[in-house]
């Protein structure tokens, strides 16, 4: 798997090496504001004008396949880091011999890292390309055109505050006792960000192997290709990998759970305390 910048021609250009050396040839440029709506949204129309002409980065293209992010954040240097603007990645994170995975997409920031050595503890991780990609790299030549703009710093530094959040979610889901509750709750969380409607209820269309979807939960593949089984048996969770279909609402699915297990873990909702229905709520 390769990452490329392309030039003006569309052609690609010359990979940067592990050492974090910059192509030899001018890359592509992207308005990101234009890219990106979310940010764009951060400006009046006449202010917006203005800062579209300077907010500018250089486009990478990332291939489905595994991906060594490294040179290309080290090449951020002091700047925010590198932009998703479109597609799917999975960060893989190993600590003995088991490994969480995390989903990003567009419109998230990813960082460097600055995570504390750890002695006790050997990790590694691993970027992998689910969907084709576009990123743009927000160095610190970025972040020096757009000082007079501090709405796009402002939302970027959001953008990361969404993502820790985000993984406090799948902390909470992966505590969950029973593995059918943990799959449900994975998949409408997905599904609240990547999920669309459609007559039969929420499609989801991303590339979830059973393999990726034990390590969202912390489960083994014949583990998930079991637990999704009996899920489609309940009527709850139909379709296979790549293309599958929610049916009915996030709370009925937790209570057809409670109803053949007794308990799943967690309590039944009060009526006065139990959630709305949602965005993604059946309307029949």
């Amino acid at each position: 798997m390769s990452i490329e910048a392309r030039g003006d021609d569309g052609q690609p250009q010359p990979r940067w090496s592990h050492r974090g050396d910059k192509p030899e040839s001018r890359p592509l440029y992207a308005y990101v504001l234009d890219a990106d709506d979310d940010l764009a949204q951060e400006f009046d129309q006449r202010m917006r004008i203005a800062a579209r002409q300077l907010a500018t980065a250089r486009v990478l293209d990332a291939g489905v396949g595994r991906c060594d992010l490294t040179p290309w954040l080290e090449a951020a240097g002091d700047g925010p880091g590198l932009l998703i603007l479109d597609g799917l990645m999975a960060l893989d994170t190993c600590v003995a011999a088991r490994t969480a995975t995390e989903l990003v997409g567009a419109g998230d920031l990813l960082l460097r890292s600055n995570a504390r050595p750890d002695d006790m503890l050997e990790q590694t991780t691993a970027w992998r390309v689910l969907c084709q990609a576009r990123l743009a790299l927000l160095d610190a030549e970025f972040s020096e055109r757009v000082r007079a703009w501090p709405q796009i710093g402002q939302a970027l530094l959001r953008r990361v505050g969404r993502r820790a959040a985000e993984l406090d979610v799948l902390r909470a889901i992966s505590s969950q006792p029973r593995l059918e509750v943990r799959l449900v709750l994975v998949l409408w969380h997905l599904a609240s960000r990547w999920g669309r409607v459609d007559p039969s209820g929420i499609r989801l269309a991303l590339p979830l192997t059973h393999r990726l979807l034990g390590q969202l939960v912390g489960a083994e593949r014949p583990s998930i290709s079991h637990a999704l089984g009996r899920l489609a048996q309940a009527g709850l969770v139909t379709g296979s990998a790549g293309d599958l279909h929610l049916h009915g609402t996030v709370e009925r699915h937790l209570e057809c759970l409670i109803e053949r297990t007794g308990t799943v873990g967690i309590g039944q909702p009060s009526e006065q305390n139990r959630p709305s229905r949602g965005r993604f709520a059946s309307t029949a």
